[in-house]
């Protein structure tokens, strides 16, 4: 049984990550740059009443042109703050600051149905405090709300006392979700794993026979609240979308022969030279993609650590895209530092959650054996990554795969965990697929903060 909700320090944490992050978005936002920019317009476009869209001139009169290169879901949800209050950073800023604060205390709920009070507490509070993500409000980036989305999913699935209710609204808010970042469509299956907390003895096969269906389930209802998107892609695109147009673009980005793990543009000499419309140009660039891989398997797998290296290595993006907005304001003393501090923060972070996998184990020999070697190996990626050239993504692998394993002496993984986990584990076969940029391990910050508070728990019961 959940234990009752602490309103007074859910409403405390809220304002303690709502301020900090108020003040750097009103003072530090700029201009939209960047993907920012599509999504600040097309928020502005759906807020006048034009849907997901702009206007192409034919024949010197400006024609109705229907968008779905970006997911919608970021754009619709500041688009209905621009309707109420007027299209302007201002605006965008506190409904970007709000949605931080609010992942601090979706971070809290989540965590403590899978620790202590106090180290739930300990998570919330990180995330309510990461610098990064605080300095990530004054961005017009989908990142936190993709975050929110899909935390808050986990926290719904969990939370409840009903595991049907659970995955059945669990599985509708992470589809929401994929509107704003489609990847989290690739944790539906997981949340089979709340299926599992009331079956207590069952034999290993009906477990799985039940998490198995449960996770099915889950599938099916995400998709309730992408598909009404879908046929309006249908109907107006030039083709059928789920979501959105950019899956090809992305894997060709990551498998074409000038892919170096990172965003590089693509050009229609690369590969794509005649296409008309957003969904054929996808599709080309999808089959253009897989057939560089299929050539070339084993270049495209010598781009994985490179890509991951981008991706959880540093943190930088959001000092880039501010400088980006207001070179004036970032001179290159400040820009050098303030990254440091941010990537300095995120590594730090990054090593603790190592320490989420690992259990203070006593007792039985075995135990604390496994856990001890668990210990060294951490240690070793530790010291590895710290060198004069810093290379963490092994200490994110690490903790996004070790809680999948039957070791003995682990602490305890409930759903609560490792959905989280999975939300991990997903975003880095996602970007060892495609390619790697340090913005894109902004969605599972929450998610080392969350392993972080967990470091050194104590062994599970034998019978868990």
């Amino acid at each position: 049984m959940r234990r009752p909700a602490s309103r007074g320090f859910a409403a405390l944490l809220f304002v303690v990550a709502l301020l900090p992050r108020l003040y750097v978005a009103l003072a530090w936002a700029g201009e939209p740059v960047w993907d920012g920019h599509y999504y600040d317009f097309g928020a502005r476009r759906i807020a006048a009443g034009f849907g997901y869209s702009d206007d192409l001139a034919i024949g010197g009169a400006p024609a109705w042109h229907p968008w779905c290169h970006y997911p919608v879901g970021y754009s619709a949800f500041l688009a209905a703050f621009y309707r109420l209050f007027g299209a302007s950073s201002h605006v965008a800023a506190a409904a970007n600051a709000s949605v931080g604060a609010a992942l601090a205390v979706v971070t809290w709920i989540l965590a403590r149905g899978g620790m202590s009070e106090g180290r739930a507490r300990v998570a919330g509070a990180l995330v309510a405090l990461h610098p990064g993500l605080i300095v990530y409000a004054a961005l017009v980036m989908t990142e936190p709300l993709a975050a929110l989305f899909t935390l808050g999913a986990f926290a719904v699935a969990t939370g409840l006392r009903s595991p049907r209710r659970g995955v059945v609204l669990g599985a509708l808010v992470l589809g929401a979700g994929a509107l704003v970042r489609p990847q989290a469509l690739l944790c539906a299956p997981f949340l089979g794993l709340v299926a599992l907390r009331t079956m207590g003895d069952a034999k290993v096969a009906r477990r799985l026979a039940v998490g198995a269906a449960y996770a099915a389930a889950a599938c099916a209802i995400a998709l309730v609240p992408v598909l009404p998107w879908t046929a309006r892609n249908c109907r107006v695109m030039d083709g059928c979308a789920l979501v959105s147009t950019n899956g090809g673009w992305n894997l060709a980005i990551g498998a074409f022969p000038r892919a170096t793990g990172r965003f590089e543009t693509l050009r229609s000499s690369d590969g794509c030279r005649e296409v008309t419309g957003q969904v054929q140009q996808d599709r080309c660039w999808l089959e253009y993609g897989v057939a560089q891989i299929r050539e070339h398997p084993a270049r495209w797998l010598a781009l994985v650590p490179a890509k991951l290296g981008y991706t959880f290595d540093h943190e930088s993006f959001a000092i880039e895209y501010l400088r980006e907005a207001r070179p004036a304001a970032w001179p290159e003393a400040r820009r050098v530092a303030s990254r440091g501090v941010l990537s300095t923060v995120h590594r730090w972070l990054v090593a603790a959650s190592m320490l989420g996998c690992i259990a203070f184990a006593r007792g039985r020999r075995r135990d604390v054996a496994a856990q001890a070697i668990l210990v060294a190996i951490a240690a070793a990626l530790f010291y590895r990554a710290a060198g004069d050239a810093p290379s963490y993504w092994p200490l994110a692998v690490f903790a996004g795969a070790v809680p999948w394993l039957p070791l003995p002496g682990r602490p305890r993984f409930g759903a609560a965990l490792l959905l989280p986990v999975a939300l991990l584990a997903t975003t880095i076969v996602t970007h060892a697929v495609f390619f790697g940029e340090d913005r894109y391990h902004v969605v599972v910050a929450p998610v080392f903060c969350i392993l972080a508070a967990a470091a050194l728990r104590r062994s599970a019961p034998r019978a868990s």
